[in-house]
């Protein structure tokens, strides 16, 4: 879909782009390695190009259990340009499947690059790359559950998640959007799940040398607003602590329901405020989401480590994982299967109000290569706010504490409402939208 102007601050929005034009089943497209591929029905549209079930064999029509995923747009187009750097450095069958060995891992939730090139088609030029198929998206799976998620689950996702983390940093990259709507069970294994959409992953260190803190006015809030990192709302490059930030946000929410800025999306000061408030008295942030007989003790040692990183320091990933599996021990064991109980059968969630019935949502693709599109929202619900201490900003990589009056009233302790699509600001590309 094309994109959004940016919402907030001054900085001019996006250039906008062209969509792929949809190309027939049986088109034969060869990458940069010579390899030729069949593309077969398309199977979702991406933030800016289209999404086809692919297979290697064309000597046969694509049949609906293809193996791969093409996506392609526009060569002029740059966020498939973006997303391909950091899957031809990072990516690789063989770079995956050594670090696997290496880890003792059973499997790690990037997907595998197979190939890229260019294909011109009417006198135009697309840009494409060959993934793995993946399957459903974990927001929908978030949806169907009443917007909540076991404490077992968040636990065990967060698991694979430092994994996957731990892998792409040490390739000198961030993700920089980690949310449920990028994350997708595998094709054929609905306990793997892969991280997806490195549009805007960024690499912040460069042939391993670090890049340094410099807030830039223009890339305030860059991100998905709920869950971008404070960094992002000043302005600063990603780094491997915003990551785990964004990370403990996710998870936070995936327990309790709704994080205590989501009734004010559509004011990025608001919520650049309300995390730095969080930020500085994490007990504090833990109660406004959490029932004192629900709190996650893991949760709150865990955003006390990430708040203690540098920008440039190097997460310890086995201390933050001692985190979660100790919390994990408390909810019942790890194991590999992944249990999508429905909201309040056990979780962790604080008590909730009794939710009015959701309007039905648009198909969504649930066979695509990860390149989601935006969800849709319901509007903003006038929330509870919480109360927290002064605003701790940070200057060029150094903590500066101002007095402030807090906004936050109210502890949150229910789940609430999405919000809609204007209230989400300035962020990565959403779910992917099925295409009849």
């Amino acid at each position: 879909m094309p994109p959004k102007a940016r919402s907030a601050g001054k900085g001019k929005g996006p250039a906008k782009r062209k969509l792929a034009e949809e190309f027939p089943p049986g088109e034969v497209l060869t990458d940069t390695g010579k390899k030729s591929w069949k593309i077969g029905a398309p199977v979702g549209q991406g933030g800016f190009g289209l999404l086809y079930l692919a297979s290697d064999d064309i000597s046969k029509a694509v049949g609906a259990d293809a193996p791969y995923v093409i996506k392609v747009e526009p060569s002029d187009n740059g966020p498939l340009f973006s997303e391909l750097k950091f899957y031809m450095r990072a990516a690789k069958p063989d770079l995956l499947g050594a670090w696997i060995k290496s880890r003792k891992l059973k499997y790690l939730g990037v997907p595998k690059y197979w190939g890229s090139g260019l294909h011109e088609k009417g006198g135009k030029r697309y840009r494409f790359m060959v993934m793995d198929r993946l399957g459903c998206d974990l927001q929908k799976k978030f949806e169907e559950g009443g917007r909540r998620f076991p404490r077992k689950l968040v636990l065990q996702l967060g698991l694979k998640l430092l994994d996957i983390l731990e892998y792409i940093h040490e390739h000198e990259y961030v993700h920089a959007d980690i949310k449920a709507s990028n994350l997708l069970l595998s094709y054929k294994n609905p306990n793997q799940v892969y991280l997806v959409d490195y549009g805007l992953a960024y690499r912040y260190s460069p042939d391993g040398v670090p890049k340094e803190y410099k807030e830039d006015p223009k890339r305030c809030h860059d991100g998905t607003i709920e869950f971008t990192s404070i960094d992002a709302h000043h302005g600063v490059s990603p780094s491997r602590r915003a990551d785990l930030e964004i990370m403990g946000y996710c998870m936070i929410q995936w327990m309790c329901g709704r994080l205590p800025w989501e009734d004010r999306l559509q004011d990025p000061l608001y919520v650049r405020d309300a995390k730095l408030r969080c930020r500085e008295s994490i007990r504090d942030f833990m109660k406004s989401c959490f029932a004192p007989e629900n709190e996650p003790g893991e949760m709150t040692k865990f955003m006390e480590e990430v708040k203690s990183l540098g920008y440039t320091d190097k997460p310890d990933y086995q201390k933050l994982r001692g985190f979660l599996q100790q919390g994990l021990k408390g909810a019942g064991g790890d194991g590999d299967s992944l249990d999508f109980l429905p909201a309040g059968s056990g979780a962790a969630g604080a008590t909730t109000a009794k939710r009015k019935k959701a309007p039905a949502k648009l198909p969504s693709n649930d066979e695509l290569d990860g390149s989601p599109a935006k969800k849709s929202r319901l509007p903003a619900k006038k929330g509870r706010r919480n109360p927290f201490l002064p605003l701790t900003a940070e200057v060029n990589g150094a903590r500066k504490t101002t007095a402030r009056k807090a906004s936050l009233k109210k502890p949150l302790v229910d789940a609430g409402t999405p919000t809609s699509p204007a209230a989400r600001g300035k962020r990565g590309r959403g779910r992917p939208k099925k295409i009849a």
